[in-house]
């Protein structure tokens, strides 16, 4: 078991709210049926799944610190501070893994300071406007590098 593949998955703030919050543009689904959904497909695929909520930038920046490299791979909703924090990308580029950005909504349909990204450009890929659909596209991609790497 000490093999195992594993994926961190890091949701931003307000996302802890989902399922309630605007449901018109993030749906109806919690963030609990998003991460049981993950886990089951990382489950699937022999790879363990640890996800992370937080409303904190420096909270979300520890946990980057502390296992972003003990993982094999990161799915990452930075929320709103994809748009602010550059703290999460140099948190980002501290470690030297697959990292995925996703964000329910299309950021590039919505008001034109959520146009960019402070996060796309350190990461792999970037999946936005797709839904809860985005998380496991994500999944299955990390799931692909990382049967391809091993």
């Amino acid at each position: 078991m000490t093999n195992m593949k594993s994926i961190l998955v890091i949701h931003g703030p307000n996302l802890n709210k989902l399922g309630t919050r605007e449901p018109e543009i993030y749906g109806k689904e919690t963030l609990v049926d998003i991460n049981e959904k993950l886990i089951t497909l990382g489950k699937k695929n022999n790879i363990d799944v640890q996800c992370f909520q937080s409303n904190h930038e420096g909270e979300i920046i520890d946990k980057i610190q502390a296992m972003g490299q003990k993982n094999s791979g990161v799915i990452i909703n930075p929320a709103a501070f994809t748009h602010t924090s550059i703290a999460i990308r140099d948190a980002l580029l501290m470690i030297d893994i697959p990292i995925i950005e996703v964000h329910i909504s299309n950021i590039y349909k919505r008001e034109p300071f959520r146009h960019t990204s402070m996060i796309s450009g350190v990461v792999l890929g970037q999946i936005t406007g797709l839904g809860i659909q985005g998380y496991m596209m994500a999944m299955e991609a990390l799931i692909g590098i990382l049967t391809e790497n091993k």
